[in-house]
């Protein structure tokens, strides 16, 4: 049975029609953030005490919350202002949390499909901090056998030897926060690095032999325009990595650039429909250059072995633990998220206790759409696999959505599969919400 929050705020604050709204665009979970609350947190630790549901695959998001500087439309939990005790505590906690969770029914004993460090930026933490907490992670939850650990660098940041101590621990992807090459972009947007830091790391990344290199860029970031997209374009080409993730500039609450526009300061950010054109630039430049499509974000260099098990598996609704401040996990049908407080979130780990804030006990319905919409992100969905998981036709259970969608240009559909258009996959996150059950529609999603 779910736990509502009181119906929340609109989702946006309006601008224009066609410019970029302040509020969350981005899907990444069902139903929204803000109708979790903290009366379900009996049922979910009644969830963890349980037996885990059946085959299951089981995964780790690490929250390494540091950062050199803030990026201006960056909305995470990061810390700026954190010095080396303070970083030591915080990685004991996160520690003293995944060992608290190793001892659940609900997760001792089963094997770790994926790891993921995130952030914030975990390549800030110095090389024996990095050894020290994965030795005493890895003796509660192995993780030797895991298919993909993914570990996400901000250039700047890089030494050899730090990469030497990233792939000692069994990294496998490496995730490179580029957004871009342009210096005076980077500059005005907060980014920490610059780009001649981007070209130092690239050798020894390639040299330590990582089975995969992800880059991220994002369309839109402020003073962008055609001429430096298309540079950007052509020198993520000449790094050449494996795969290139491509997110469209968005002003979520709780940034730099949203808190300008809410007291009527003007930020360059580019309407919809030129991110939307720079981003079908890039797929097109990159597909010419050896790229394919791998989701509404993502490109990979044809005949790579390129896989995305953490995307993967979390879409198709696997266990997750999400472990440090403000964390996000999902375990036998319960949404879960951490303290969002530094000190209360260190002081519930260090006590051995779970440091819970919230949570949502989903519904087999709400698990359904949550599957739906997130996999809806690859451009394709197969009427089989959710017939044979849940039992549901979803051309069916959706048709009146597909048939509207499908009316506007977005997508097409028959009795099997789903596959959304060209158009549809450049906006694919502002198609999703009308997939929701009516209570969560219009609401704000965090």
């Amino acid at each position: 049975m779910s736990t509502a929050a009181p119906r929340p705020e609109p989702a946006t604050t309006k601008l224009d029609p066609k410019g970029t709204d302040v509020g969350s665009v981005f899907v990444s979970n069902y139903p929204p953030y803000s109708f979790w609350g903290s009366g379900a947190l009996g049922q979910a630790q009644e969830a963890l005490h349980a037996p885990p549901q059946p085959d299951a695959p089981l995964g780790l998001y690490l929250h390494i919350p540091f950062c050199r500087r803030r990026c201006k439309f960056c909305y995470f939990r990061v810390y700026t202002d954190k010095n080396a005790q303070d970083i030591q505590r915080y990685l004991d906690s996160l520690a003293a949390e995944v060992e608290s969770y190793s001892r659940l029914q609900a997760v001792a004993g089963r094997r770790l499909k994926f790891v993921y460090f995130g952030g914030g930026t975990p390549s800030y933490i110095k090389a024996d901090h990095l050894r020290s907490v994965v030795r005493r992670l890895k003796s509660c939850i192995p993780w030797e056998g895991a298919e993909e650990v993914t570990f996400e660098c901000e250039p700047g940041t890089l030494t050899k030897s730090k990469l030497e101590a990233i792939r000692e621990i069994g990294v496998t992807r490496v995730s490179l926060g580029v957004e871009h090459f342009n210096d005076d972009i980077l500059k005005e947007n907060g980014r920490a690095h610059l780009s001649h830091e981007i070209h130092r790391c690239m050798p020894w990344i390639r040299a330590l032999e990582f089975e995969q290199l992800n880059i991220d860029l994002i369309s839109g970031m402020v003073g962008e325009s055609w001429p430096t997209w298309k540079q950007a374009i052509e020198r993520s080409i000449e790094v050449d990595p494996d795969s290139i993730t491509i997110y469209q500039m968005e002003l979520p609450f709780n940034t730099v650039y949203s808190s300008h526009v809410l007291k009527g300061q003007e930020i360059a950010v580019a309407d919809w429909e030129t991110k939307r054109a720079w981003h079908q630039y890039a797929i097109d430049r990159l597909q010419e250059a050896g790229y394919e499509i791998s989701s509404g974000y993502t490109l990979v260099k044809k005949g790579r072995n390129v896989r995305f098990v953490y995307r993967d598996s979390v879409w198709q609704g696997s266990d997750l633990i999400g472990a440090g401040v403000a964390s996000f996990g999902h375990m036998s049908g319960v949404h879960l998220q951490n303290r969002t407080d530094w000190e209360e979130y260190n002081r519930e780990s260090e006590a051995g206790r779970l440091p819970l804030k919230r949570a949502f006990c989903t519904t087999a319905e709400e698990r359904l759409t949550r599957e739906t919409i997130l996999q809806l992100k690859l451009g394709r969905l197969g009427n089989e696999y959710f017939l044979g998981k849940f039992g549901v036709d979803i051309i069916q259970r959706f048709k009146p959505v597909l048939e509207r969608l499908r009316d506007q240009g977005m997508l097409k559909f028959d009795e099997r599969s789903i596959g959304l258009t060209s158009q549809g996959l450049l906006r694919v996150d502002q198609l999703l919400p009308a997939f929701y059950a009516e209570k969560y529609q219009g609401a704000r999603y965090t």
